[in-house]
């Protein structure tokens, strides 16, 4: 098993050679621990301080491109570099290093995808009473929106195992935090938390720069997020307040025509009418966004194959001397490497593993080319 940190950072030099050190290097389960740096394109010294800390791998943004893009581009080197686990943590040193074992303690049992750790910010010192209820209130709102029990939704203090990481697509250019939840929750993965502990504050954030932008960018995310995963729903509940509205001036004029004092309301429907053809309209929307939907589906089907296959290429053909590989060879070391994932074939339909199995290989990616 080896287990990866990633850390996003953005001009961390000050705080990054404590969020190393606290990362501990020897866990029980574990056969290896390496430590991923993401330089979210830092003005600072932050590249330079990860190499003289001795971090096992750092990647560079030219320029900043946010906290979700450091994310995914981590995901993606982490998978790439052979990672079971992936934990995120903060460069701030916000989270304590030494609840990483407790972080990844339901995916080694087996009992979860993804676990997210639990700050208890309602005992949080660093927490103002206005920012506990809004945590409070945004944490309720994601969980009814992802069908989870999270009660820490934007927490980055992650675990995630390999299976869930090929499923993950991160879009948001905002956060990573809540569009994983909602995602993860509605692609029916495992998902739980554990508490952990937290380090005292060392910096404002700067992922907001106030309370209503972070609102504002928040709800947005939710919104986006939920209309991706349930179109149908969203527009349905859009369109049918919008009808609502319409049936009250339409209502007022039929009941005023019915008793003969009709003239004079034309403007009742006129706007009901307006409200109606609207709402309508917005149930077509949702309709087509839900036809759309399936294809993001495949999509998203055909985006994990592709990393399967990439993860099997890194796995099964060798650094050195790959390029003389054929293809019948390269798709062979794929097949073989693929054997014991969890949606592969059956062994009872795969073809058989000798030599003579893979002959004919060759001969029909030569027929597909003539």
């Amino acid at each position: 098993m080896k287990l990866i940190v990633q850390i996003p950072c953005f001009n961390e030099e000050d705080t990054l050679p404590q969020t190393v050190a606290d990362i501990p290097r020897t866990i029980e389960g574990i056969e290896r621990v390496e430590i991923l740096v993401v330089d979210d394109g830092s003005s600072d010294r932050t590249a330079e301080v990860a190499r003289a800390l001795g971090v096992d791998h750092i990647v560079r943004h030219k320029r900043n491109k946010g906290l979700a893009a450091s994310f995914r581009t981590g995901l993606d080197r982490c998978l790439a570099l052979g990672a079971d686990i992936i934990v995120n943590t903060d460069g701030d040193n916000q989270y304590a290093g030494a609840d990483i074992p407790t972080l990844i303690g339901p995916i080694l049992e087996g009992r979860a995808d993804i676990v997210v750790g639990d700050r208890q910010t309602s005992g949080t010192a660093d927490f103002s009473p206005a920012k506990k209820r809004l945590q409070f209130v945004g944490s309720w709102v994601v969980r009814k929106l992802s069908n989870t029990d999270i009660p820490d939704a934007v927490s980055g203090f992650r675990a995630i195992s390999r299976e869930a990481a090929l499923n993950l697509n991160i879009v948001s250019a905002f956060s990573y935090t809540t569009e994983m939840l909602i995602q993860s929750g509605r692609k029916r993965m495992a998902i739980t938390s554990v508490p952990v502990g937290t380090n005292p504050k060392t910096r404002e954030s700067r992922l907001f720069r106030s309370i209503p932008s972070f609102i504002r960018k928040s709800a947005t995310t939710m919104l986006r997020m939920y209309s991706m995963y349930q179109p149908l729903k969203a527009f349905f509940y859009i369109g049918l307040v919008l009808i609502l509205i319409g049936m009250i001036p339409v209502g007022r004029f039929l009941l005023s025509y019915a008793l003969g004092e009709g003239q004079g309301k034309i403007q009742s429907l006129v706007l009901g009418g307006a409200f109606l053809v609207i709402g309508l309209t917005t149930f077509l929307i949702g309709l087509l966004a839900d036809l759309i939907s399936f294809n993001r589906q495949l999509l998203e089907v055909t985006l994990e194959k592709v990393r399967r296959i990439e993860l099997a290429l890194n796995r099964s053909v060798p650094a050195t001397g790959s390029s003389g590989l054929g293809l019948a060879e390269r798709i062979a070391a794929i097949e073989e490497s693929a054997a014991d994932w969890p949606d592969s074939e059956p062994e009872s339909n795969a073809p058989a593993a000798g030599p003579s199995a893979r002959a004919p290989l060759p001969r029909r990616i030569r027929s597909d080319r003539r």
